[in-house]
């Protein structure tokens, strides 16, 4: 979404308000967890919608399992 939207990471990371750190977590899919806040504010920012930029995965699918 970032790549359609030409944003550098950077530039979504001062208007989402987090740092690049985290913003590269997120990307990255290292994240464990996201605020609602955060994934508002990622969504108003490239102008999309939830599901344009999270997948849903079963467990198993991906990942870290937790067994």
């Amino acid at each position: 979404m970032m790549a359609r939207r030409k944003m550098p990471l950077n530039e979504l990371s001062e208007r989402v308000g987090i740092t690049l750190a985290n913003l590269s977590i997120l990307k990255n899919n290292k994240a464990k967890a996201i605020r609602f806040s955060t994934l508002d504010a990622i969504c108003k920012a490239l102008d999309c919608r939830v599901e344009d930029i999270l997948e849903f995965r079963s467990d198993g699918e991906g990942g870290d399992s937790h067994e």
